[in-house]
Order: C-alpha cells, then sequence, then structure tokens
C-alpha cells in the first residue's frame, strides 16, 4: 500500500486527522486527496465517539488484531510487533480538571512507516503539545520521531507529577519535626499515589527500553538512542517512587510514635492530676458525713480554714511531685 485515499481517513468526528510534512507541520486531509504514504498520516480519535468506533472496526488500514486494542480494550502498558510497526498502549498522567493526577489516562497506538492512529477517552495532554508542536512547524518529521515525541511528553508529565510528591513527602517530613499531624487521609492518599504511578509506569519503562531495542526502518538509531534515554529518566523516576514509598512507611511510623507519646503524655497528666487531688477527695468526703463529732463544725471559721489547709496540700503535693521530676 503506497497510497490511501483521503476519504479512507475522513472519520467526522476524528480529532486530529493530518498528514506529518517532514518538515515539522502537518497537511490537512481532504476526500478527494491521494495520500503519498512516504510520510505517515496520523489519525487521533475519541473511541467512544461513534463514528470514530464504527470507523475503528471498519477500515481496512488497520490489522484485525488491533481493532479491539484501539477501541479501549487494554488497560496495562505493553508494546506488540506487527510486521513493520507496533501496538503500543501507554499510560499518562491525568491532568484533567475533574481527576485526580493519579488517575492515569490510556492511550493507545497502532504505528507503522505509512499510518498512526492513537485512541483514547479522556484528554491526553501529551499529544496536545505535540500537535501543537505540529502547528507551529516544529514538531516531529515521521513516525519514529512523532513516537519519541509523545513518550518524552508523557515521561515529563509523569516526572513533574514524581517531583510534586517528593515535595509533598519533605512538607509532611518536616511538619512532622514540628509535632504536627497531618489530617487524615493525606498519607494514605499519598502512598497510594505512589503505588498507582510504581505499578503502570514500571510497565511503561518496558515498553519504552523495548522500542529502542527495535530494529525498524521507520526508527533510525538517533531516535531510538532518544527512546533508551527516555526509558532510562522514567528509570529514575521509578527509583524515586520506590524511595517515596519506604519514605511515607516511615512516616506513618513516626506518627504512629507521635500520636502514641501524646496519649501516653496525657494519661500521664491525668493520673498525677488524680494523684494530687486524691487527698482533698478523701478529706471533702470525711468531713462531708453527716454525723456529729466533726471537728470544727461548730465554729464558724472552720470552712475556712479547711479550704485553706485543702489548698496548702495541694500546692505541697505538686511541689513533691515536681522535686521528684514526675511533672
Amino acid at each position: 500500500m503506497n497510497v490511501i485515499e483521503g476519504k479512507a481517513l475522513q472519520v467526522s468526528d476524528a480529532i486530529v486527522a493530518c498528514q506529518l510534512d517532514g518538515q515539522g507541520g502537518l497537511i490537512a486531509i481532504e476526500d478527494t486527496d491521494v495520500v503519498n504514504c512516504e510520510r505517515p498520516c496520523w489519525l487521533h480519535l475519541n473511541y467512544t465517539q461513534q463514528q470514530s468506533a464504527e470507523w475503528l472496526q471498519n477500515t481496512p488500514l488497520i490489522p484485525d488484531s488491533v481493532r479491539d486494542a484501539l477501541a479501549g480494550d487494554s488497560m496495562r502498558p505493553r508494546v506488540t510487533r506487527l510486521g513493520d510497526g507496533f501496538m503500543i498502549v501507554l499510560r499518562s498522567v491525568n491532568h484533567n480538571s475533574d481527576s485526580r493526577p493519579d488517575q492515569l489516562v490510556a492511550m493507545r497506538v497502532f504505528i507503522n512507516d505509512k499510518l498512526i492512529v492513537s485512541t483514547r477517552r479522556r484528554k491526553v495532554y501529551a499529544i496536545d503539545e505535540v500537535l501543537t508542536d505540529l502547528q507551529n512547524g516544529n514538531g516531529p518529521v515521521d513516525g519514529g520521531s512523532w513516537l519519541v515525541d509523545v513518550c518524552d511528553a508523557l515521561t515529563d508529565h509523569a516526572s513533574e507529577f514524581i517531583e510534586e510528591m517528593h515535595d509533598k513527602i519533605i512538607e509532611l517530613e518536616d511538619a512532622l519535626m514540628d509535632q504536627q499531624i497531618p489530617p487524615r487521609g493525606e498519607l494514605a492518599l499519598l502512598r497510594k499515589q505512589l503505588i498507582v504511578m510504581r505499578r503502570y509506569m514500571a510497565p511503561q519503562r518496558d515498553v519504552y527500553a523495548r522500542l529502542a531495542s527495535e530494529k525498524l526502518g521507520w526508527m533510525d538509531d538517533d531516535e531510538r538512542r532518544r527512546m533508551q534515554d527516555i526509558a532510562d529518566r522514567l528509570g529514575r523516576g521509578l527509583d524515586d517512587l520506590d524511595a517515596g514509598v519506604a519514605r511515607t512507611a516511615v512516616l506513618t511510623d513516626e506518627i504512629a510514635s507521635v500520636m502514641a507519646e501524646a496519649m501516653n503524655r496525657r494519661t500521664y497528666t491525668m493520673s498525677l492530676l488524680a494523684m494530687i487531688f486524691l487527698p482533698t477527695t478523701f478529706l471533702t468526703g470525711l468531713f462531708g458525713v453527716n454525723l456529729g463529732g466533726i471537728p470544727g463544725g461548730a465554729w464558724h471559721m472552720g470552712f475556712s480554714v479547711f479550704c485553706f489547709l485543702l489548698l496548702v496540700l495541694v500546692v505541697g503535693l505538686a511541689w513533691w511531685l515536681r522535686r521528684r521530676k514526675w511533672l
């Protein structure tokens, strides 16, 4: 297949439908065009849209084995070689306003030297960055550089999010040194984000390494080196994630220790207060019985003297506890 009819690439609800011009820009595809396959065409689709879903199921331009994967059935990062192309599933940090970043967005790509078909449900900002570069004339020039640029943008977003989590851990550690306990659930959410990122970024690093090792005509040695650099950079991010998981475990232990210490301190204080007021409770109970013969019962200054003696007793006990360094 050396040419593709323009009408075969027309999808009414496509997000992007263009051909790379080989100079960092893009060319719009018209119905009447006969597209020369020397430069790849790119379709970016939302597979939940009706026309896009029908095109994915019916077009002869993609292998039957990738139709279901492009339609959203595959979630975990992976790469499968199909002749001179790849079926790739990648994950992106979720920058959509109604979601948390750790609720990762899946992006699926079928790519060869003639055609790039990428699909998603939620918006992938890495794709928008590559499209903006193409519109400005400084984007990828072929399929290999397109794939490298997309993976580079995905890794940049992942690295930024990992750095944000690293900063949050430092803030929690500094606050804990000042005996400030984080709000309930904050540390658990941070730990969950670290684990989720670790779960999906580890196989994604393997995907990049696999792409860097494959020998295909439409990826040159420079692009493979760039892909290996991206895999190494994501690997360093994974090391940070592992360190973050370990540090949050230490934080959890420290928070439990601080809370236990605070509880012990309160229990200790209450015990001392009970010890201070135990003699006075005994004396007030003793002098409160309604029987004759209570000392000072008939003296008009008896109650005042009794209260003064109780105060002296409390102060004396407090002084004795402080001297023993119990207070």
